[in-house]
């Protein structure tokens, strides 16, 4: 251990900017996970070295300020459970799906869900209406057009607008529990997209994906026999992404299987190569026995499903100590087959 000291005392003195570096961190009083604050200011520094031009650093600056700001705005809701809501910012009050969204907002609020949006009217603003000011976000764009707040939010301090449609994405996906989509146009559909991209390969966490049209409508119910016919039809995607997204007309249908997502399952996260699933209550022996049975498809060769304690590597997450495990050596492939595991678990 002297002699690692020594190396490392070395290494300081050969380099001074590291010093310095340290001496900043420790200046700001950083006690906490010194070595990434460390790597981000060498990044920054760095730039100086790599000839990047004017616009570029301004870029960068701009959304290093956006993320940190919504990160701001958010923490003090960490422990409420929010849900996105996506929709066309040109329907009009008097139609069918305003009227849907409006009360999903109030279903979703009398839930205990908070409501974030895109901060415009329309769908938007619809289901923004219905949560109520208190209990709603609006995460706004920068655009010459259709992106002024709505009057619910307009004012408040909940509302951020983004220069970047990537950090804007970035902050919706991170702060979701759930997804709610209605019917839109090219934003709404990239949205959606999006969602069944990050989620079907595992760069998300799974979460409610939850298609909502006006009783009886048929948005997105043409929407999936394009998605049958072309995409599943051509081998492009597979049947057990279906899994991912539900459809309805039925907002209460839409509530109830956000809220039921979590009636047991709590949230996962991977420790190495396995995922660590955490749970409200621990699930009975016999139906352990028949999850490893049902789901051997998903788990790597040779492997099960076992009850496990907390790793040491959630020793950062102190809340979620008390929560049930499960260890899952999941294969990482089958994402639509995942949700359907989860599905399971909240059955307990």
């Amino acid at each position: 251990m002297k002699q690692k000291a020594v190396i490392e005392k070395r290494k300081k003195l050969s380099n001074p900017l590291d010093t310095n570096i340290e001496d900043l961190i420790t200046a700001a009083g950083i006690t906490e996970n010194r070595q990434i604050f460390k790597e981000m200011i060498a990044i920054t520094l760095g730039m100086g070295s790599d000839g990047t031009d004017f616009g570029d650093l301004k870029q960068f600056k701009r959304v290093m300020r956006e993320i940190r700001d919504a990160n701001r705005l958010f923490a003090p809701y960490k422990n409420v459970k929010k849900i996105s809501v996506f929709g066309s910012a040109r329907t009009s009050p008097n139609a069918a799906t305003w009227k849907t969204a409006n009360l999903f907002g109030k279903l979703m609020q009398e839930a205990g869900y908070m409501v974030i949006t895109g901060g415009g009217d329309g769908i938007m603003g619809a289901a923004q209406a219905g949560a109520g000011r208190e209990h709603g976000f609006a995460l706004n764009i920068e655009l010459p057009f259709e992106q002024e707040p709505n009057e619910t939010i307009r004012g408040d301090a909940k509302l951020f607008t983004f220069k970047y449609f990537f950090t804007r994405k970035l902050n919706f996906v991170k702060h979701s529990d759930a997804i709610a989509l209605f019917p839109g146009g090219f934003g709404t559909m990239d949205e959606a997209f999006e969602s069944f991209t990050l989620m079907q390969t595992g760069k998300s966490n799974i979460i409610p994906l939850i298609m909502v049209d006006a009783p009886r409508g048929n948005f997105w119910r043409t929407f999936e026999k394009y998605l049958r016919e072309h995409l599943l039809g051509d081998g492009l995607i597979s049947e057990e992404d279906f899994a991912l997204f539900k459809i309805t007309d039925d907002p209460q249908f839409a509530r109830r299987e956000v809220v039921n997502f979590y009636y047991n399952f709590h949230s996962y996260r991977y420790v190495g190569e396995v995922m660590v699933v955490r749970l409200q209550r621990q699930i009975p022996s016999g139906a352990l026995v028949r999850l490893n049975e049902d789901f051997k498809d998903i788990l790597k060769p040779e492997t099960i499903i076992t009850t496990c304690p907390p790793y040491p590597e959630e020793a950062n997450e102190p809340a979620l100590a008390s929560l049930a495990r499960l260890c899952v050596p999941f294969n990482r492939k089958n994402l639509g087959r995942l949700r359907a595991l989860l599905d399971r678990l909240n059955q307990f």
